[in-house]
């Protein structure tokens, strides 16, 4: 096992599958020659060559049109749009073309493409280097949404994901890249080097998309969560003194639907968390999941807690950040009529 914060994680399982496997390369705004904004393709363009580590325009819509193009005729192009706040130039190819591409031609063509992509807040990044826009792609069928939590679930994801003949949104939670973040920005920054999932194999492993993990085991509510909520809603929790089970949800499509109805029916409660606006957020669609599954087994009314239907304002960051006492207080009102 080496120690790895999530850049590190990435770049490992980027290079293990360019080793592997000739038909991989990665491509987009920086990541060749200067490693990418957050360095997570450091070294591969001078490993690999600079034929498989394609520093591309600023051009959003073509470099997804591009990777297309390759899919479709063998490759398997790793695509990092810089942000995810930049991700909607790119939209059109990624619907229209990407998601529909097997449907549409009966099977007969499919473009193997990962689509990695920096998003949430918690740096200062202001409304337009903030943005956590999964709800949007886990709205369009033949799209596959990934969101890991800690450098482990990120390389064994980004492997499956690359391995994958389907197209895969593989979000990465950018305030959790060097390490995992509680909520607390007042406290010291930390690092992945002491946190049991900051172990991470050197060779090649897999995590299936589509399985979520359980965080921690617990009985008196269920708490979904996904990307940096996982670790605000773990200090919430501790904090709060309730017997919560808080599942890490890892993939948004698929879903694993099994272990979130096994835990609720345990529970009887649930709480979600995501820091996407609230407003057609993908929580709604997790509040549907549990009310039509669970409906006779809830105890009380599902809360959520999410980011607000505004803008991510930079001067009010962590009023708009879902806070431990925006969790904390959700869990207690889950209990209220206990």
């Amino acid at each position: 096992m080496a120690r790895m914060n999530m850049v590190q994680a990435i770049n490992s399982a980027l290079d293990i599958k360019m080793s592997q496997d000739p038909a991989v390369l990665v491509m987009g705004e920086d990541v060749g020659f200067f490693g990418g904004v957050f360095r997570c393709t450091e070294g591969l363009y001078q490993k690999h060559g600079p034929h498989r580590s394609l520093d591309m325009p600023i051009a959003e819509g073509g470099i997804i049109a591009t990777a297309i193009g390759m899919g479709v005729n063998g490759l398997r192009p790793v695509v990092e749009i810089q942000f995810a706040d930049y991700i909607y130039p790119a939209f059109d190819q990624i619907v229209s073309e990407l998601a529909r591409l097997r449907h549409r031609s009966g099977g007969e063509f499919w473009a193997p493409v990962t689509i990695r992509t920096p998003c949430g807040g918690g740096i200062r990044g202001g409304q337009t280097h903030s943005q956590s826009p999964e709800g949007i792609f886990t709205h369009v069928c033949g799209l596959k949404t990934v969101m890991p939590s800690n450098p482990y679930d990120a390389k064994g994801l980004l492997i499956s994901a690359i391995e994958d003949d389907d197209p895969v949104l593989f979000f990465e939670p950018k305030r959790i890249y060097n390490g995992p973040f509680d909520g607390d920005h007042n406290k010291p920054s930390v690092s992945w080097a002491s946190h049991p999932l900051g172990e991470v194999p050197e060779e090649h492993y897999r995590i299936p998309i589509g399985q979520a993990t359980i965080s921690q085991a617990g009985n008196d509510v269920t708490v979904l969560a996904y990307g940096t909520m996982v670790h605000v809603a773990a200090a919430a929790i501790k904090h709060s003194g309730i017997d919560a089970e808080l599942i890490d949800l890892r993939s948004l499509v698929p879903l694993d639907l099994t272990t979130i109805v096994n835990s609720v029916k345990k529970t009887g409660r649930c709480v979600v968390i995501h820091e996407a606006t609230r407003t057609g957020g993908y929580g709604a669609e997790l509040v549907a999941e549990v009310q039509e599954e669970c409906f006779w087994h809830l105890l009380a009314p599902i809360e959520r807690v999410t980011g607000w239907d505004t803008p991510y304002p930079h001067a009010f960051e962590w009023e708009y950040f879902p806070s431990q006492e925006r969790i904390i207080e959700a869990l207690q009102r889950t209990l209220e009529n206990r």
